[in-house]
């Protein structure tokens, strides 16, 4: 303490303590704090071994190391600039107090709070410098990512119109700067507070005269750390003006006429006027006026008001304004160039398409192709038909939407529906739920299920060419046994010593006693950790709560445990660098099932861009109602590339990154910091590549963003008279109705196509600006999703975006319009209504748009299945549109045929394998179509809908009476009139 602290009376002397009390309390503390100590560090350190040996055993033991090793580093450094900075403001501040503070009422009062700090200062003046820089060092630890690109960027060799940097000083140097300028003025603020603070507590600073005095090692302080402050500030305004160029506007993103002409030379004038206040306060520190100092403050201040605020918004209001769309057109050209660049849409081959909306005969022979490959096969909703038909066992599952690809079988590419039958311990029952079932016996699923995607069976269940347990068809032998899925168990214990009766349950198997069992080969496969010393038992007992891996007998020197199993945290894992698809599909390749997952590379600071929300670009209905397909996170970005492509093998549960488009300047800054994670595209099969598609997170934004950037014109773009929308999805209902349509895969040949690919697609409607919406079509887009089939070359084609445009003064029908027509139809709606009783339910399947024929066909299958007990759908009805007409048969072939005159031209694989099924109707009069309107199918139609009316009103009067007698006699006569009906309505699909 000072000399003018308040003398403090003695206290009398304690006491003492016999001396066995002392050492037994004495002991028993630090005896509890040393065993708490360890636990909690046998803790921590079975969450971090047990990763380094995860990541030790899968091969990516660098990116943990460079991501620890930079998170030590920056929180080191975080703590020991804020630490030492506020430390040594206290330490000097302290050190330099005055020895005689003047005697007056207010540092009396301060003699009384230095008095009861004074036993903590030592305490004060180490932890809390402490406790900052820890808080600091973990703030600083969380820019791992920022600066390591910094420290490994590359050039973009392209140039931002304003300032004429390369981009890359704005991708990956310019947040570098931001952190670091923030992180120092949030240091010098919490320093000058700590200084401040202890110079007014021991008398350095006084306040209670006229004016405020300081003595001069205060006054040094203060000023020295008030210079450096406005050195930072003076720092942060310069760097503002690079900023501008990725600002959000509300027409369009980067910076304005206003923000060229009047902000970045405003934020050059506050650049210089922070410079001399800085000067001034270094002045201030040997000449001792605080007057100067506070005057530059002042002008500081009205000069962000005047010049950083008034003068921008009146060069807006008076300028700009007036003359917007002249003043704003080089910046919005700016804007739409970057944007394009940015999101890979500066290549898409636009073209005009005068549709017709009248449906002739033959008028799809050109476009027999498309119309054969048309899938009919709805992924969203035959799941629970792949589980009733290919489940096999209550343990065993299929994901609720499935996936499409495309198989060569019997040499002619096909597209295709496929689904992984994967593990479901819930569906266990409970008294086969134990440890040892749950983490030792089941732990594994088996195969894929494959089915035609524009065929059905018989009656209208999925053409299953590869199924069963075990696996069987078309797709050849592949090691079948998934260890790795989106739907696997936390943790499984695999592996056991050679000569051991195997107990993994690999499949069952009536002929051989119930069940096959297997044992994962750990000697030669490594799938997971080695789990067989004393010390991993241990830690993986500690990280997932399970004292049974300690005790377990099936935990063996042989055992490997297998977790982070799901494909699309495992590459996260390996690869945070990357944002990934929220789809995750499976192929069988080269004799394994691999999962194939897409990762993007992404920046908010591509200048000028239009940054998009990653989570409202990918949502859709699909995503609404779905637990397989994800929207993405959140994320605000102005810059995406579909860098990489992984795959996950279900078996090993390998992980392989793919660099897919090495050209991406962010994945080579990437690859530098991880030069041993990526392989090169040479290194893709020929297999491989047939099944890597176009992904469907990266089309639904570049979907979004072309429903305004397909405008070229500054004018155009700044009226906003020609932006589109993604219609909603019209099958869906509820909270789902109101979400984007989700694009979908087909096969189909582009009007600029000279043959069919397989692409995905979506469709445009004029953007909503009133109370109705018009649902009329504008655009079509679809991206050649292609890869190819050669080992390590890319097809030229891949993502080749193709957006066809509709005049003006077109009225093309959109979805939505299509969906009602369906709806009004007569003939679908009745016989759907019939359809639809309560031991049945009708299901619309997806609504496919596809340009053939000079116009745009909808394509949607109708699915029927019972309402309740054992539920699954069956293809029973398609329903199809071209213009103003529309076609309802068992069959597509019939539904084109009534709409193109009986003779549609197409050319379809789905008119000799499609009968409806004798449930719930009994009608197997199949789709053959041709010849006119017959009366007498009419008639008999007329004749069964007024006999089922009447037998509805006779079975509702019986209940009403309590007859159920008559009840059933009247279910009996309304199952009969029903049966007629649809006899009625197919034979008149048959005569067109």
């Amino acid at each position: 303490m000072t000399s003018a602290s308040t003398p403090r009376t003695p206290r009398p002397p304690r006491a003492p303590r016999p001396p066995s009390a002392r050492g037994r309390r004495g002991a028993l503390g630090p005896t509890i704090a040393i065993l708490v100590g360890l636990v909690i560090a046998l803790f921590i350190t079975a969450q971090l071994w047990t990763e380094v040996l995860w990541f030790s055993q899968i091969g990516y033991l660098q990116v943990l190391q460079v991501e620890w090793v930079t998170r030590g580093l920056l929180f080191l450094a975080g703590l020991i600039v804020m630490g030492g900075a506020v430390a040594v403001s206290l330490t000097v501040a302290y050190r330099s107090r005055p020895i005689y503070a003047p005697s007056n009422q207010e540092q009396v009062s301060l003699d009384q709070y230095r008095e009861a700090i004074e036993p903590l200062r030592r305490l004060v003046s180490i932890a809390g410098p402490a406790l900052l820089g820890i808080f600091a060092g973990i703030a600083a630890s969380q820019q791992w990512s920022t600066i390591q690109l910094w420290a490994n960027r590359v050039p973009f060799h392209q140039k931002d119109p304003q300032f004429g940097l390369d981009l890359s000083f704005y991708i990956f140097e310019l947040p570098g700067l931001r952190f670091i300028v923030s992180f120092l003025m949030t240091t010098a603020v919490l320093a000058g507070i700590a200084g401040i603070a202890t110079q007014y507590l021991y008398g350095g600073i006084r306040i209670g005269g006229e004016p405020p005095r300081t003595t001069k090692a205060a006054r040094v302080q203060l000023a020295v750390t008030g210079a450096v402050l406005m050195l930072l500030i003076a720092g942060n305004y310069w760097l503002d003006r690079y900023s501008l160029l990725t600002r959000a506007g509300d027409r369009f993103d980067g910076a304005s006429y206003a923000d060229v002409s009047a902000v970045i030379p405003a934020k050059q004038i506050l650049t210089g006027i922070a410079i001399l206040v800085a000067i001034v306060f270094v002045v201030t520190a040997f000449r001792g006026d605080w007057r100067l100092p506070a005057i530059g403050l002042g002008v500081m201040v009205v000069s962000a008001i005047a010049v950083g605020g008034v003068y921008p918004a009146l060069v807006q209001r008076f300028q700009v304004a007036p003359n917007e769309q002249q003043f704003e057109a080089p910046y919005i050209q700016r804007n739409i160039d970057a944007t394009k660049t940015a999101y890979g849409l500066n290549d898409v081959q636009v073209s005009s398409y005068d549709a017709t909306t009248k449906a002739t005969p033959g008028a799809l022979r050109a476009d027999a192709e498309t119309t054969a490959s048309i899938r009919l096969l709805d992924p969203q909703i035959v799941s629970p038909s792949f589980s009733q038909l290919q489940q096999n066992k209550q343990y065993y599952k299929f994901a609720n939407t499935l996936s499409v690809d495309r198989y060569k079988i019997d040499g002619q590419s096909r597209d295709t529906v496929i689904a992984v039958r994967e593990l479901n311990l819930a569906g266990l029952g409970a008294n086969q739920q134990n440890w040892v079932n749950d983490h030792t016996v089941f732990t594994h699923g088996y195969g894929v299920v494959a089915a035609y995607g524009n065929t059905t069976g018989a009656d209208g269940r999925p053409a299953f060419y590869e199924g069963d347990i075990p696996s069987n068809g078309g797709l050849g032998t592949y090691e079948p046994r998934i260890y790795f899925g989106q739907d696997s168990p936390d943790y499984s214990i695999v592996g056991a010593p050679s000569g051991t009766k195997p107990w993994e349950l690999d499949y069952p198997d009536d002929k051989a006693g119930g069940q096959v069992n297997n044992t994962f080969p750990t000697a030669t496969v490594k799938a997971g950790p080695s789990i067989g010393s004393f010390w991993n038992k241990l830690l993986y007992s500690l990280k997932f709560g399970s004292e049974q891996i300690m005790f377990s007998d099936r935990v063996t020197a042989d055992s490997q445990i297998l977790y982070d199993r799901d494909p699309s945290q495992r590459v996260a894992k390996v690869a945070p660098y990357l944002t990934l698809d929220g789809r995750v599909y499976p192929a069988v390749v080269d004799g394994r099932v691999k999962w194939i997952v897409d990762g993007y590379t992404t920046s908010d600071a591509y200048p000028y861009s239009a940054s998009m929300s990653l989570q409202d670009a990918t949502t859709d209905s699909l995503t609404a109602t779905s637990s397989t397909v994800q929207a993405l996170l959140p994320a605000k970005v102005n810059y995406i590339r579909n860098s990489v492509k992984a795959t996950v093998d279900a078996y090993s549960g390998e992980v392989t990154l793919y660099a897919w488009d090495p050209t991406d300047p962010v994945l080579q800054a990437w690859n530098k910091v991880f030069p041993s994670s990526l392989k090169p595209i040479s290194a893709i099969s020929g297999q491989l590549m047939s099944h890597m598609r176009y992904p469907e997170d990266l089309f639904k934004v570049q979907r979004t963003l072309l429903a305004e950037y397909h405008v070229t014109s500054a004018s155009d773009f700044f009226t906003g008279q020609d932006f589109w929308a993604v219609p909603n999805d019209p099958t869906q209902t509820g909270t789902a109705a109101k979400e984007p349509q989700p694009p979908y895969y087909l096969t189909l040949q582009m009007p600029s196509q000279s043959t069919p690919a397989f692409s995905l697609t979506s469709t445009f409607i004029p953007q909503n600006t009133g109370s109705v919406e018009r649902s009329i079509l504008t655009g079509f887009l679809a991206a050649d999703a292609e890869a190819g089939d050669v080992a390590g070359v890319k097809s030229p084609e891949y993502g080749k975006l193709r957006l066809i445009e509709l005049p003006r003064n077109s009225t093309v029908p959109g979805p939505g319009q299509v969906a009602n027509k369906f709806t009004s139809d007569p003939t679908a709606s009745t016989t759907l209504n019939l359809l639809n009783t309560d031991s049945s339910t009708v299901i619309r399947g997806n609504l496919l748009t596809l340009p053939v024929g000079g116009g745009l066909l909808y394509v949607q299958p109708v699915y029927v299945q019972s309402s309740t007990g054992t539920k699954f759908p069956l293809l029973q009805k398609v329903l199809v549109s071209f213009g103003d007409q529309v076609g309802f048969a068992n069959t597509l072939s019939g539904a084109l045929d009534q709409v193109f005159g009986g003779d549609s031209g197409a050319t379809t694989t789905d008119g000799t394998t499609v009968t409806p099924t004798p449930t719930p109707s009994g009608d197997t009069t199949g789709g053959t179509t041709g010849g006119a309107v017959n009366d007498t199918a009419r008639a008999a139609l007329a004749k069964a809908l007024a006999e089922a009316n009447t037998a509805i009103a006779d079975g509702q009067k019986a209940l009403a009476a309590g007859d159920f007698a008559a009840y059933g006699a009247a279910q009996t006569a309304l199952q009969k009139a029903i049966e007629a009906a649809i006899a009625a309505e197919a034979n008149l699909s048959t005569t067109g």
